[in-house]
């Protein structure tokens, strides 16, 4: 089952399946997540309430390269 991205999503630890963190989701939109990958402080404090932003060091994730949703995390599949 591939998961769903939605604006539930933002402001969540993006993590590969080694456990590795990638960034954190700034905006999702249209099945797509804008992940960046060295947020400041005051990004990830915005993405964490909520406010949607990205910017040209973001890069996208799509739903068919997510193994999972945690309650904190995004878990991208192993083989992408």
């Amino acid at each position: 089952m591939v998961a769903t991205l939605s604006d539930d999503e933002v402001g969540k630890k993006v993590i590969d399946a080694e456990g590795k963190e990638l960034g954190i989701v700034a905006k999702v939109e249209n099945g797509e997540a804008a992940v960046d990958p060295n947020p400041s402080v005051a990004e990830h404090l915005l993405a964490k309430i909520g406010v949607e932003g990205e910017d040209e060091e973001d890069y996208l994730v799509t739903d068919g390269m997510i193994d999972r949703v945690d309650d904190d995390t995004v878990v991208l599949q192993g083989d992408i």
